[in-house]
């Protein structure tokens, strides 16, 4: 097993976590979560965000609005719905228990 394949996929397994804490801060426009992630080291190409997007908005935690932008066409900027924000307050609670869980794991008996 490579290294890589398993950082992959771990990032894989939280990134949906990472962008429903970014929206759930305000409302967010894909450049700006593609640039935060980026920052944080979680490697992401447009070709995942974009879908991942699409199917949080199918499954009602997303909405969007568009607004007018100085530098071109309108943008389109996704805001969590009261759905999304119970789904990330879920969220939180099961990150924090799997936290520990790695925590208490690592350190052994």
């Amino acid at each position: 097993m490579k290294l890589e394949n398993a950082q992959v996929q771990m990032r894989k397994g939280i990134l949906e976590f990472c962008i429903l804490e970014i929206i759930g801060r305000g409302e967010a426009y894909a450049s700006d979560m593609l640039e935060e992630l980026t920052a944080a080291r979680m490697i992401v190409v447009e070709g995942t965000l974009y879908p991942l997007l699409t199917r949080l908005k199918n499954a009602a935690l997303l909405d969007y609005t568009w607004k007018e932008s100085s530098s071109g066409p309108p943008r389109k900027y996704y805001v969590l719905t009261d759905a999304g924000r119970q789904f990330l307050a879920e969220m939180r609670e099961t990150w924090d228990d799997i936290a520990v869980s790695v925590g208490i794991i690592r350190k052994g008996k």
